[in-house]
């Protein structure tokens, strides 16, 4: 049986790969103006575990780099699945019934 930090890990590489694809994807969609990758796709893909290719696919393509909004939103995407795998790390490591108990007390 796999452990979480090799699943994680995997998930987290898949993720990152299917994310980068998107972004060279997009950018050669951008330059022989055909039907582009919605922007909300590339933050999801980023929200979902794929910000390490979203960031890797922005400076080896130089990819939506200059929209300050993109930018944003994407740190924000950034920021918050780094606070849910701390949240899923937390409660694989207390387990789920005094993972709650926890959060609770802290609530």
């Amino acid at each position: 049986m796999l452990s979480y930090p090799i699943v994680l890990l995997c998930v987290y590489g898949v993720m990152s790969a299917v994310t980068f694809c998107l972004y060279g994807w997009d950018k050669s969609a951008a330059k022989k103006q055909q039907q582009r990758t919605p922007e909300k796709t590339l933050h999801w893909f980023s929200l979902l575990g794929g910000w390490p290719g979203a960031l890797l696919g922005q400076k080896v393509f130089r990819h939506k780099t200059q929209k300050r909004r993109f930018r944003v939103v994407f740190w924000l995407t950034v920021f918050f699945n780094l606070i849910m795998l701390a949240g899923l790390c937390f409660f694989l490591q207390e387990g789920i019934a005094k993972g709650w108990q926890t959060l609770v007390l802290w609530f």
